[in-house]
C-alpha cells in the first residue's frame, strides 16, 4: 500500500508562450503573445519570464512598475506600455489555473499509508488516498477516494470522509463535543455519541477542530473550505460551498446555509439558523438567525448598512462627547442669564 516516490514536493512545469497560457486560461492578450514565462509571482516581486495578476484595485499602481513579463487583469484595465496584460472575466480564477498550468499542486514523496501513520484495522482508506505520518485514523471510520490527511491529523472513530477531501496538519476530526449537565455543583460529562461526516471535495485548515455530534452527526457539506485555527462545535451542520475563515468559533447545534461566507475571527451563539448565501463580516458576534443573503457586521452582528452607520457614530463618540457638553453649558449659562432677568427658562 505504502510506497516511496523520489520526487521533489513542488516542481515547475515546462515553460510555455503567453498566447498558449492565455488559451488556457481563457484570458485575451494585449499586448506581446510570444514571449515565454514559467512561473507566476506578484505584482512586486515578479521578473521577465514570470506572470503576475491584479484583482484587487488598491494594488493598481504597482502594474507600472512590476517587472512581470505579463499581468492577469479585469477585461476593463487599460493597456499599458511595459507588459503585456492577459484580459480575463475573473482574474483571481484565471490567476489560480495560471499557478496549477505552471507549478502543479504539491506533490507528495510517497503513496498510500505512511508506515508512520496509524489506521486501525477495522477503518477503510479509499484508492489514491495519502496518510502522511503521526496521522491517526480511528476505528470504524471510513476515508474515501483521492483524499490527503496531512501529518498529525487526527480522525477520531466512526467519522465518515467522502472523495478528495484534504485534512491539513493537526487538525482533529470528531473530538468529544463540549456537552456537560451541571447538577448539584458538579459538570457531569454527557456522552458524545455521534460521529463527524465530510462530504465530497472539502479541505480543513491546520489545528482546526471539528467536534462530533452529540446525538447524530457533526456535518461538513461538499466543498466547504474551512481555514486553519477554526472551532466547530458538536451537532454543526455546515452547507455546500460555505467558506469558514482562520479563528472562527461556531458552538453547538448550528447550521449553517449552502454559500456562505464567515469571515475571521467570527464568534457564533449555539443554536442558530445561518440562511443561504449569507455574509458575516470579521469580528463579527452572532446571537440570533440570520435570513439568506443577508450580510451582517459587528457585535452584536446587526445588518451591514445599519452596522456601517453605527460605527460611523461610534468613531466620533469623543467629539459628540465634547459637543454635548458644550451644549450643556450654554443651556447652564442661558439659565443663569435668564434667572438675572426674572425669565425662566425651560
Amino acid at each position: 500500500m505504502f510506497r516511496f516516490i523520489a520526487a521533489p514536493f513542488w516542481i515547475t512545469l515546462r515553460g510555455m508562450r503567453l498566447d498558449e497560457l492565455a488559451r488556457e486560461i481563457e484570458a485575451e492578450v494585449v499586448g506581446d503573445g510570444s514571449v515565454e514565462v514559467s512561473a507566476v509571482n506578484t505584482l512586486e516581486a515578479a521578473q521577465a519570464g514570470q506572470v503576475s495578476f491584479l484583482s484587487n484595485p488598491r494594488y493598481a499602481k504597482q502594474l507600472e512598475t512590476t517587472r512581470a513579463s505579463a499581468v492577469i487583469v479585469s477585461p476593463g484595465t487599460k493597456p499599458t506600455a511595459h507588459v503585456t496584460l492577459l484580459r480575463a472575466a475573473d482574474p483571481y480564477f484565471a490567476f489560480a489555473k495560471a499557478m496549477e498550468r505552471l507549478h502543479g499542486h504539491r506533490k507528495h514523496p510517497f503513496q498510500g499509508v505512511h508506515p508512520q501513520a496509524h489506521v486501525d484495522p477495522s477503518a477503510n482508506v479509499g484508492e489514491n488516498t495519502v496518510v502522511y505520518p503521526g496521522a491517526y485514523v480511528g476505528p470504524n471510520t471510513r476515508v474515501g477516494r483521492d483524499c490527503i490527511l496531512y501529518p498529525n491529523v487526527t480522525i477520531y472513530d466512526g467519522c465518515v470522509l467522502g472523495d478528495r477531501v484534504i485534512i491539513q496538519a493537526g487538525a482533529v476530526i470528531g473530538a468529544d463535543g463540549y456537552g456537560f449537565a451541571t447538577h448539584g455543583g458538579v459538570h457531569h460529562k454527557i456522552p458524545q455519541a455521534g460521529n463527524v461526516v465530510i462530504e465530497d471535495d472539502v479541505e480543513i485548515g491546520a489545528n482546526t477542530c471539528i467536534d462530533r455530534g452529540a446525538i447524530g452527526s457533526t456535518v461538513i457539506g461538499r466543498g466547504a473550505k474551512i481555514d486553519d485555527l477554526v472551532m466547530i462545535g458538536h451537532s454543526v451542520k455546515i452547507g455546500a460551498g460555505s467558506l469558514v475563515v482562520a479563528q472562527v468559533g461556531i458552538a453547538g447545534s448550528v447550521t449553517v446555509g449552502q454559500y456562505t461566507t464567515i469571515a475571521g475571527q467570527v464568534g457564533i451563539a449555539g443554536h442558530l439558523t445561518l440562511g443561504d448565501k449569507v455574509t458575516v463580516a470579521a469580528k463579527a458576534g452572532v446571537i440570533s438567525d440570520i435570513p439568506d443573503g443577508a450580510t451582517v457586521m459587528g457585535m452584536p452582528a446587526m445588518p451591514a448598512r445599519h452596522g456601517r452607520r453605527v460605527y460611523t457614530v461610534f468613531m466620533q463618540l469623543p467629539e459628540l462627547l465634547d459637543r454635548i457638553k458644550h451644549l450643556e453649558q450654554q443651556v447652564e449659562n442661558l439659565t443663569m442669564i435668564g434667572g438675572d432677568e426674572g425669565v425662566e427658562v425651560v
